[in-house]
This record gives structure tokens, C-alpha cells and sequence, in this order.
């Protein structure tokens, strides 16, 4: 079975779709599909639908995040039909970063907007995220997983072992860029396990953190444990594929 290594997009927080053209046009090379992150961190971005069409001109598989925070059920139903006439057909449906000011507008839930999605369209390719913990048996339905994302192989491993499903699961790798990002990072994601090392390696190197997402994108391949790689480069796509591309050809 191929590893597919699926890497997200920083969306476009502005109505210029350069930097986000850049970004696919870079990391080709690498990737089997590209994930289009919806009201990334809480903050306004250009649609992820329109973005996953806009990889798809250009070649690539896109794939669009939708949050159940900030629509409605009408909201979401425009967004599927805005995806049908665009033939994006593949989404991951997530609960939502936190807003930065305001409150959820919807009572929407991952689990509905998977029965509404398949409802609406019999083609659509519809995923959602997955903790650590124990998978809740209607995730089980959806066509694909994205595990939460790790600093550990071993426990991610140990994780895809002890809770076993059918579907194509792919592993959650980000870069750690600096040592705020860490910071960031343990503030937004309480129970993520931040190495000590890592922060330590990171803060005296910035090129550390890349170096560790790709010897853990390696890792995971290797272990067989997982369908592919759900990666986050955040702004150090360039570097993440100019040292990923060599090892895995």
C-alpha cells in the first residue's frame, strides 16, 4: 500500500491567492494531496472550498476542512453545493479552533455534518479528526481519519494499534518552528506532549524543527502502521521539501 503524504496549506487571510499558489506549486513534489485549513487559528481566510478548486487547477487533490463553529446548517449546505459545482469532493470536517473574539454560531457537530454531507451527495469523500484516545464508533463511518497531531512516533504507533479502524488513518506531523510556537502550541493543545529536547533543539536551531518533522514523517512510513501523513509545515514548506523530496523518491 502507497504512503500518502497529504500537507496543509497556510490559507490566504487576504483575497490574493499568490502565497497559496506557491505553496502547492513548491510542495508537488511531495505531496499526493493538499489540505485546505478552514478559519485557520480562529481568523478570517479566503474559503477553503474555493482554495481546494484552486489546487485542482493546478493539478493537485484538494482537499477542504470545514468547522462546524462558524456555520449554520444552511451555511453548510451552501458549502457543499458551492463544492459540487466546484467538484471539490473530498473534506475534513473538525470542530474548530477556539475564536479569537466572539462565540460558536452553530449547533452543528462533526457527526451531523458527515450524515447531512453523505445526504447531499453519495461522491463526497468526507473525513474527520481523531484524538488519542478511543474512537468514538461513529467516526468509524466516515471515509478517512486525521490523527491528532504528535512529537511521538512511538506513541502515535502504539495509538493506531490499540485502537484499530478500516479506514485510511494518517498520521498528525507539524514543524515546530521556534520556540513561541512551542509555547503556542502547549497553550492552544493542553494535552500535547511537547519533547523538552526538541524545544531546547528548536530554540538554539531553527532548522531543528524540520529536521524533526521529516525524520518523523520517515518514521511513521516506515512503521506501516498508518496510511500516510497529514503534514504541517506552517511557513517552512520550502525547507520541509527540499530536505523530504530526496528520501522520498
Amino acid at each position: 500500500m502507497s504512503f500518502e503524504l497529504i500537507c496543509e496549506i497556510e490559507p490566504p487571510t487576504k483575497p490574493d491567492l499568490k502565497h497559496v499558489r506557491h505553496q502547492i506549486g513548491t510542495m508537488s513534489t511531495i505531496a499526493h494531496s493538499f489540505l485546505i485549513p478552514d478559519n485557520h487559528i480562529g481568523r478570517a481566510t479566503v474559503s477553503s472550498v474555493a482554495v481546494a478548486h484552486e489546487v485542482e487547477a493546478m493539478g493537485g487533490r484538494g482537499i477542504a476542512c470545514l468547522n462546524s463553529r462558524d456555520r449554520n446548517l444552511l451555511g453548510f449546505r451552501r458549502d457543499l453545493l458551492t463544492a459540487a459545482a466546484y467538484g471539490v469532493e473530498r473534506f475534513l470536517f473538525v470542530y474548530g479552533d477556539k475564536p479569537t473574539s466572539g462565540n460558536r454560531t452553530s449547533d452543528l457537530t462533526v457527526r451531523s455534518m458527515i450524515a447531512e454531507a453523505r445526504e447531499f451527495s453519495p461522491g463526497f469523500r468526507v473525513g474527520a479528526a481523531a484524538a488519542l484516545r478511543p474512537l468514538p464508533a461513529w467516526k468509524l463511518q466516515a471515509d478517512f481519519l486525521f490523527s491528532q497531531v504528535s512529537y511521538s512516533v512511538e506513541a502515535q504507533v502504539r495509538w493506531r494499534e490499540e485502537h484499530p479502524a478500516d479506514v485510511p488513518v494518517y498520521a498528525g506531523v507539524m514543524v515546530l518552528a521556534s520556540e513561541r510556537h512551542a509555547r503556542t502550541l502547549a497553550a492552544a493543545i493542553p494535552d500535547i506532549a511537547l519533547p523538552d529536547d526538541l524545544v531546547r533543539r528548536v530554540a538554539a536551531d531553527r532548522m531543528a524543527g524540520v529536521e524533526a518533522a521529516c525524520e518523523q514523517v520517515l518514521a511513521l512510513r516506515d512503521s506501516g502502521a498508518f496510511a500516510g501523513v497529514h503534514l504541517i509545515p506552517v511557513s517552512r514548506y520550502r525547507d520541509v521539501e527540499s530536505r523530504l523530496a530526496p528520501a522520498l523518491k
